[in-house]
């Protein structure tokens, strides 16, 4: 059974810093047209894909948060992490750890909710910032 497990998230003041880190167990290699990486999901929003690796570990972000998160992993220890710098308000959401179709990453594609996408995904961890 795949599971996906997320912890790091928090409280921070405007243009602080979190580390994101997600477990993964039960999942042995990313299939070809599926990506592992972070969606997020703000109040009255849609599902956001924010970074993600595809299968042969070329790493994408939206445009809003290029300079300021990094996305990596530890194949050992089966995790993967998104650091978050400079902090905005906007980045407040709920973040999700996934592994799903590579396509629903890109800005304007998240899929309308985890039950209806495919894939795995974990329970969230929530990140606020506040000014």
């Amino acid at each position: 059974q795949v599971q996906l497990v997320e912890s790091g998230g928090g409280s921070v003041q405007l243009g602080g810093s979190l580390r994101l880190s997600c477990v993964v167990s039960g999942y042995k290699d990313i299939a070809s047209g599926y990506c592992m990486g972070w969606f997020r999901q703000a109040p009255g929003k849609e599902l956001e894909g924010v970074a993600s690796f595809d299968s042969s570990d070329a790493i994408s972000y939206i445009d809003s948060v290029k300079g300021r998160f990094t996305l990596s992993k530890d194949n050992a220890k089966k995790t993967l992490n998104l650091q978050m710098n400079n902090l905005k308000t906007e980045d407040t959401a709920m973040y999700y750890c996934a592994i799903t179709l590579c396509w629903t990453f890109a800005s304007g594609y998240g899929p309308e909710s985890r039950e209806a996408a495919s894939g795995h995904w974990g329970q969230g961890t929530q990140v606020t910032v506040s000014s």
